[in-house]
């Protein structure tokens, strides 16, 4: 069976390495002198409106320069840019989630990635996503992220019809979760199939780790206590298995992805469903009875009430250093960050109320005004302790082990913590030595 799956696995990757076959840098169009610029991205690497493909179409009408989109299944991207950033055919352009602790390791932007510093747009990014995109005091790459915040979505009407509220507990999560599967509604969309969606409850939930023991991130970080300790991690764990044993995720949700959860959601399918800020319009938009349908909370798990923030939160774009057309690259990221592409970019996505561009004037509603106002923030695991993001992938496959039973939650906190200390000694960690 484990080598059925490894074979498949490799034959996946291998045929998304053959999506990107053709990608390396420097293609030029039938021979025609005419510049192709690759861009290889994860499906959630950029909108699904298809709003970045739209305005590539008319770049190209203006200058001439056609961008080539390859876009791979969110479970291979990570894995399959390595190789591609190792081989030296990476794509021109291509996009990498980013957080300040993992983006060096993940890109390696000296070797990798034209220098930005000195182009005039990196000085209107905002500051707090900077450091996302930079190294040794060196800007690298081009975000259009907010400040990404998970959130609980759910379907005020399915609430107000089974007479529950918003639960501020795991047992009332767990007790409302019960009465909506008694309704055969799925309780709560959970999409492993995707690789790195099941793992969001385990890291966002990281502030109320760190506030229920302050210095627990700076003893990781030190490796003074390791993954395996905390206790609080592996309550999660265990109450995403205990979700997933009682049905609360569904019949057969290992096959479920991202994308289909809009779908699920807004067709009444499913109950509740963890996105960011923004979702209403996404939602709303494609299924109009649920406009004004649909309220927030942060993730309970763990009994946690905090909101965790994640600084870098998503995809940033890099050019390739050993692009043929170096200037190309550049130009076409000139041309997105002028400011009236910004906005569009902005108005034309998946409905985020925030951009890393101060200039482009955020869509914050008053709910999430008043929400943020009542709960503490904090920083997401991911995005302040070391070799956790890198691995977020590996750790999705465990999680879904651990749902088919394969595994249990004390060997996937081993796992993490055997995978820090691999990556720590790699890059020559003195807190590892």
């Amino acid at each position: 069976m484990r080598k059925r799956f490894l074979l498949s696995f490799i034959g996946t990757l291998l045929l998304s390495s053959l999506l990107l076959a053709g990608c390396n840098s420097g293609d030029s169009s039938e021979g025609s002198g005419k510049v192709t610029l690759t861009f290889g991205t994860s499906q959630s690497g950029i909108p699904r409106t298809g709003i970045m493909q739209t305005m590539a179409k008319e770049y190209e009408q203006e200058t001439g320069v056609k961008i080539d989109f390859q876009v791979v299944p969110d479970a291979q991207w990570r894995d399959l840019i390595k190789v591609k950033l190792a081989s030296g055919e990476a794509p021109d352009i291509f996009n990498v989630d980013v957080d300040p602790l993992s983006m060096p390791a993940n890109v390696r932007p000296e070797e990798n990635a034209i220098d930005l510093t000195n182009e005039e747009f990196t000085g209107r990014m905002s500051e707090e996503i900077l450091p996302t995109v930079s190294y040794k005091e060196k800007v690298y790459g081009v975000s259009f992220a907010p400040s990404k915040i998970w959130y609980v979505y759910y379907n005020k009407r399915i609430f107000e019809e089974l007479g529950i509220q918003p639960p501020t507990s795991y047992a009332e999560f767990k007790a409302i979760s019960q009465k909506i599967k008694d309704k055969n509604i799925i309780p709560f969309y959970q999409a492993p199939a995707s690789g790195w969606y099941q793992v969001l409850p385990l890291f966002e939930t990281g502030p109320n780790y760190e506030q229920a023991t302050p210095g627990t991130y700076e003893k990781l970080n030190n490796n003074e206590m390791k993954v395996a300790d905390l206790t609080q991690l592996k309550t999660v764990i265990e109450q995403l298995k205990e979700f997933a044993d009682l049905g609360y995720f569904g019949k057969d949700f290992l096959s479920n992805t991202v994308e289909a959860g809009i779908e699920a959601f807004g067709q009444e399918k499913a109950a509740m469903l963890l996105r960011v800020p923004g979702t209403e319009k996404e939602v709303s938009e494609a299924y109009p009875d649920m406009k004004d349908n649909m309220g927030f909370f942060v993730m309970p798990w763990g009994d946690n009430q905090t909101i965790g923030v994640n600084p870098g939160g998503s995809a940033a774009m890099f050019g390739n250093k050993n692009s043929k057309h170096p200037e190309e690259v550049l130009k076409f990221f000139r041309w997105i960050t002028e400011h009236d592409h910004l906005q569009r970019v902005f108005d034309g996505g998946e409905g985020n109320l925030t951009i890393c561009w101060p200039e482009i004037e955020p869509k914050l509603t008053q709910d999430y005004i008043d929400y943020e106002k009542n709960h503490e923030k904090g920083t997401v695991m991911q995005a302040a302790v070391k070799y956790i993001d890198p691995q977020w992938m590996d750790i999705g496959k465990d999680l879904s082990g651990m749902f088919a039973g394969a595994m249990t939650p004390d060997q996937i906190l081993q796992n993490i913590d055997k995978r820090r200390a691999e990556q720590a000694k790699v890059l020559k960690d003195e807190a590892w030595q």
